[in-house]
């Protein structure tokens, strides 16, 4: 039978050379820090083998970028030359200048497209990140932010122009129509939509300044548009600048207890009433009555709110009192003393109501 022939046995190191010993080792050494690296939870696994995250240029981020320049992108690069003067040149368009060539077709629909950004397009993509510093930056014009640059000239002259919109005025093109929704939106501000922002800080300083403020802007300080007060509330018109045809400026269910909501008819807002006792309801309501007039001027919405709070027969006692004490304040005057004794039963009989 022919010999099985099996492998020779490796030779013990110590035969070895001590150049073969030595590269032995270093490749054990070298399988053993393998094996214990692929376990690691250190540097070695936050290494990114893709590289560091890539910038993405997206216009409005506040850089100019390579491949952004005036024409792509004012918002971050500036407005190229020429761009405000007026005219409408063979290099300028409605994405690009706005403020002359006016606004794109699109803009005002709502959505903020690839091709309209901060400048272009507030209206639907919202006010650039600079406008409301108070300074009108290189990138910014009386189209894209009157905040910092002033109403346009002919914002206010009863035209809708080409490079106006709801968002930059209002009082010519109407107000946009998320305006009075009670939440001030990105797209909005206290120049295009007071009743949800609030009116500008310096609306009510007794000056009309004729940069920002109009009797549409500011009624406070330039007066009521002549159109207020005919009865009718036009797409021009809202609750801030003209009251008397629009009402208050009151949304119940924003989360903001606004002028003329009460607890009582807006808890959501307001907070739940607590009720009140019947001498706190008179003096409530007394409060709603001018008495320096002849005949005395009242609140009928005031008088409401106050009894509203009292219960079923604090307001019935409230209404004996205040009927006897309204015909006693020729006598009277605003005299609490004098009321009490004309209306001394009255009073008696609503402090002891009780609620059960």
């Amino acid at each position: 039978m022919a010999a099985n022939h099996l492998p020779a046995a490796a030779p013990p190191l110590g035969s070895l050379p001590g150049r073969m010993v030595a590269a032995a080792a270093a490749a054990v050494i070298m399988m053993v820090a393998l094996a214990v690296g692929c376990g690691r939870t250190g540097t070695w696994d936050d290494i990114n083998p893709e590289g560091p995250p890539v910038h993405t240029v997206q216009c409005g981020d506040g850089l100019c970028d390579l491949g952004e320049d005036c024409a792509s992108c004012a918002p971050d690069c500036g407005r190229c030359a020429g761009c405000g003067d007026g005219t409408c040149s063979d290099d300028e368009d409605c994405r690009s200048c706005s403020v002359d060539c006016g606004v794109c077709v699109d803009c005002g629909d709502g959505s903020c497209s690839d091709a309209e950004n901060c400048d272009s397009c507030p209206i639907d993509c919202g006010s650039c990140t600079a406008c409301g510093d108070g300074a009108c930056g290189a990138d910014e014009s009386c189209a894209s932010c009157p905040l910092d640059c002033g109403l346009c000239a002919a914002c206010g002259d009863g035209t809708c122009g080409a490079n106006e919109t709801c968002a930059s005025c209002p009082a010519d093109c109407g107000v946009c129509p998320a305006c009075g929704d009670g939440i001030c939106q990105a797209t909005e501000n206290c120049l295009s939509c007071a009743p949800d922002c609030g009116t500008c800080p310096s609306c009510g300083d007794g000056v009309c300044n004729p940069s920002n403020e109009t009797c549409f802007t500011c009624p406070a300080d330039c007066g009521t548009c002549p159109q207020c007060g005919n009865g009718v509330c036009s797409a021009n018109e809202t609750c801030a600048s003209c009251q008397q045809d629009c009402g208050v400026c009151s949304v119940c269910g924003n989360g903001a207890c606004e002028s003329f909501e009460t607890c009582s008819i807006c808890p959501q807002d307001c907070g739940q009433c607590q009720p009140m006792g019947c001498l706190e309801v008179v003096l409530c309501s007394l409060q709603c009555i001018d008495t320096s007039q002849n005949p005395p001027g009242f609140s009928i919405a005031c008088i409401s709110n106050c009894v509203s709070q009292g219960c079923a027969n604090v307001q019935f006692f409230v209404d004996q009192f205040l009927t006897c004490a309204i015909g006693a304040i020729p006598f009277c005057g605003g005299d609490f003393s004098c009321l009490q004794q004309r209306c001394e039963s009255q009073l008696a009989a609503c402090i002891g109501a009780t609620c059960n």
